[in-house]
Formats: structure tokens, C-alpha cells, sequence
């Protein structure tokens, strides 16, 4: 048993052991044993007297072979791993599956555990880590409002390998993200929307930080020349320029991505942090997603939104909610005839009017998924119908062919976003409004 014990001690457990040993037998001093291992004279009295009364095992650790109180047990280890290797975590980085497994499944642990455990059973974090540039970072904006960053990315959100395009804003002040919308493909409505929530839950912002993007700036404003703009001529505003300058919100155009970083950063976030968070969900088409995000992104600013250095924020309150409708929204003129009638897309609508608006009178045109199609007069909005002009009848060998009835894709917008705005002024049956609509919102951009 002895014997045994002796293959049991550490090289300098034996050392103390033999050492020891020398004082017992009266071959050394207690000081020289204390010169020689380091130790005070208290600790080799100390260590003399335990190796007299129980042998070289006093020498050996009591907690030798015991598993620390603060150690995970072997059961929830084995369950964390699966957990990360299951379907559900296996894209969520090591610190979104730790808030995960505290929020989901009820298990507390330490970053710096969960990342020992699971990066000892060869698993990788999905966020890839590259070495940082050194480069000089604008400082935040003190007041919050004062300037939001807004921009879309595409990413496979669901999985798979088809992209869908998410449009979002965040304040540069707090990083609070202030809206966020989904469709098939980077479009002005989706810009629109953002807005939209943007201005519902906030306030018109002081001014937009945006790449120069046709949505929201005019394609003609880097073809003026010196002359040009000496002379006076200045690119018309796009539909997206034109409301924000109702609003009087300054639109900033970003030359680089890196300038406008902040929103950079969060796709990067999201796109980690949002994919599980759907999947989680059971979410997999753009109409669950868009009615998803709202809670989302609730969330995502209690956990990761700052303080502004300014108390004060800069937000201008829009209280009227028809005001952000009748703005976010595309506006053209069009000249009204005797019958209160105009043209607009191939197609005719009049006007419901109870006071007479002048023939020959300019009216702007307002369109909308939110609304359909309305007239604004010397800043009165009416309700519009489409009108059917009578045709002339045609002989039986001029008469064309009927034409197949057109069916909307499986992306348009009334299929996957029709249940966020309100019924419509006129019949949703109108083939060719829908058509019209589709064309004039939901295109892709060069």
C-alpha cells in the first residue's frame, strides 16, 4: 500500500517527501528544509508532523479525484454540445447561443466555459473574425435623431439559397435600430416603409445618411456640369428625396460603405442574430418575417442601444398619422378635364369631389400600397375611382382576341405584405391597379 502511494506523488510532491524524510531522521535542519523548498519554517513543521502521523499520503491533495463544486456537470455539457450541433443553434455565434441557452433552455454559463467546452469538442464559431484595421472612427452623434443611417443588404434569411432584401435604419446617437423591412428585392417601398415606422414611433430624424443610390438620389446630379450649376440647374428629387423634403429631413450622401459604418455593422450583426431568431420562430416567408421583426427589434435595442451623450433628442414629433401616408408615397402631376377625370398609367380615374375642382386644373396624382390611388388639390386629398371610358365598337374582323387575365406573382407585394396596410379605396380586384402598383413600387433598381 505504501509503495502504491509513492506512485501516487507529483516529482514535487516527492521531493518535499524526501526532504521531509531528512528532517525526521535528523540528517537536515528545519531551516535548511525551508531554504531548500521555499517554504517557511511553520509549513515544514507543519508538513513533518503530517507525514509522522499519516505517511507520504499527507503530502497529496485532499481534492485529488474530486470534480471542482463550480464544474459543469457531464449531463449539461453533453446537452450544451448537442444543443450546438443541432439545427436550431448551429449558426449562432458563441455569445448569442450562451444568451440563447439562458433564455430557451434555461442553463447559466460563463462566456469563457461555454466557449473552453464547446471549442474542446471542435466546433467553430460561424462569425468569421478578421484582423482589425486600424482607421479612424467618426465619433457618434450627441442627441438622438439627429442622424439616421439607413441601407439594404441581401441574405439568404431563410436559408437556402434564395436572397431576400432587408431594408433598415439606425440612430447614429444610441445604435437603436428604428426600423426594419423585408421584401423580395431592394425597392422604394421597402425604404418607404422604414420610414414609415421611423417616423410613427419617433419622429422625423434632423437628417439621413444614405449611399447614392437611385432611390434616393437623382442619377443626373453627378452629370452637372460647372456651368450648369452656375447656371442655376439642379437634378429634380426623386419620390424618396421629394418626402423626406416634406418632412424636412436632410438626406447626406455616403461615398464609401465604410463611412456610414454603423449600419454595416449591423447587417453583419443581424445576419448572425437574426437568421437563428427566425428559424427559432418557425418563420420562413417575407409576411411572417415583417410582422416578426417589430418584437425583434424591441429586443435588439434593449440589449444593445446606448445612452446619448445629449439628453435631448433631436426627433421632431409627427402626430398626424395621415400626414405619413399621404407623404410616403409617389406623387405626379396630372391635368384634370371638365369631368374631374385624369390619366395616369394608361389608366383613367376621377375624382370624388364635392366642391368643383377647375377644369384644366393641376392636381397631384398620389399612389400607394396604403391607399391605392388619390388626388391632392391645393393641399385637399379626395378619394379616387377608376373610370372606364366607353370604346367604340369594333367590326368582327378587326376585334382582337381576348388576352389571358393577368395573375400576380407569387412576390407581389399584395401577397406577401397586403396585411399591413389598410382595405383599399377602390376594388382590390382591379387587375390592372395591382399591375400598376407592382411597376411603380416594388421594381428592382440598377
Amino acid at each position: 500500500m505504501k509503495n502504491e502511494v509513492y506512485y501516487l506523488l507529483t516529482h514535487k510532491q516527492l521531493n518535499r517527501f524526501i526532504t521531509i524524510s531528512s528532517v525526521i531522521d535528523g540528517n537536515i535542519t528545519i531551516a535548511k528544509a525551508a531554504s531548500d523548498l521555499g517554504l517557511s519554517e511553520r509549513q515544514i513543521k507543519r508538513l513533518k508532523k503530517g507525514v509522522i502521523e499519516f505517511g507520504p499520503s499527507f503530502l497529496i491533495h485532499k481534492n485529488k479525484g474530486r470534480s471542482p463544486k463550480h464544474s459543469i456537470p457531464t449531463s449539461t455539457a453533453e446537452k450544451i454540445v448537442a444543443l450546438k450541433q443541432s439545427d436550431l443553434y448551429i449558426n449562432a455565434n458563441f455569445l448569442h447561443f450562451k444568451e440563447l441557452l439562458e433564455e430557451r433552455e434555461n442553463i447559466k454559463i460563463s462566456y469563457s466555459a461555454l466557449h473552453s467546452l464547446i471549442s474542446k469538442h471542435g466546433i467553430l464559431s460561424p462569425k468569421k473574425h478578421r484582423k482589425p484595421k486600424l482607421h479612424h472612427r467618426r465619433k457618434r452623434r450627441s442627441k438622438e435623431g439627429d442622424l439616421l443611417q439607413i441601407d439594404a443588404t441581401p441574405f439568404e434569411w431563410f436559408g437556402g439559397n434564395k436572397k431576400f432584401n432587408l431594408h433598415g435604419s439606425i440612430d447614429d446617437a444610441t445604435g437603436k435600430i428604428t426600423g426594419l423591412y423585408m421584401s423580395n428585392n431592394e425597392c422604394m417601398q421597402g425604404y418607404f416603409e422604414v420610414l414609415r415606422q421611423t417616423l410613427s414611433n419617433h419622429g422625423a430624424p434632423v437628417s439621413i445618411y444614405a449611399d447614392r443610390h437611385a432611390i434616393f438620389r437623382s442619377t443626373k446630379a453627378d452629370k452637372l456640369s460647372v456651368e450648369d450649376q452656375l447656371a442655376g440647374k439642379v437634378a429634380n428629387d426623386t419620390q424618396f428625396g421629394r418626402a423626406m423634403k416634406e418632412f424636412g429631413i436632410n438626406i447626406i450622401a455616403a461615398r464609401s460603405p465604410q463611412a456610414k459604418g454603423k449600419i454595416e455593422r449591423l447587417w453583419a450583426t443581424l445576419q448572425s442574430r437574426l437568421t437563428v431568431a427566425l428559424k427559432i420562430a418557425g418563420i420562413t416567408t417575407i409576411a411572417q418575417a415583417n410582422e416578426f421583426l417589430p418584437s425583434f427589434i424591441a429586443s435588439f435595442n434593449k440589449k444593445f442601444a446606448v445612452v446619448p451623450a445629449d439628453h435631448i433628442s433631436a426627433y421632431r414629433p409627427v402626430s398626424d398619422s395621415s400626414l405619413i401616408t399621404h407623404a410616403l408615397c409617389v406623387k405626379q402631376t396630372r391635368i384634370i378635364d371638365n369631368g374631374c377625370i385624369f390619366s395616369f398609367y394608361n389608366k383613367h380615374f376621377q375624382v370624388l369631389s364635392e366642391s368643383n375642382i377647375p377644369a384644366k386644373a393641376a392636381i397631384d396624382v398620389l399612389v400607394s400600397p396604403a391607399f391605392g390611388v388619390k388626388a391632392s388639390y391645393k393641399g385637399v386629398v379626395y378619394e379616387v375611382v377608376p373610370f372606364i371610358k366607353p370604346k367604340k365598337q369594333l367590326s368582327a374582323d378587326t376585334k382582337k382576341k381576348s388576352s389571358t387575365p393577368y395573375s400576380p406573382p407569387d412576390d407581389h407585394y399584395f401577397k406577401h405584405g397586403k396585411a399591413l396596410w389598410d382595405t383599399l379605396s377602390f376594388d382590390e380586384s382591379n387587375l390592372d391597379i395591382l399591375q400598376m402598383l407592382e411597376d411603380i413600387f416594388l421594381k428592382k433598381y440598377a
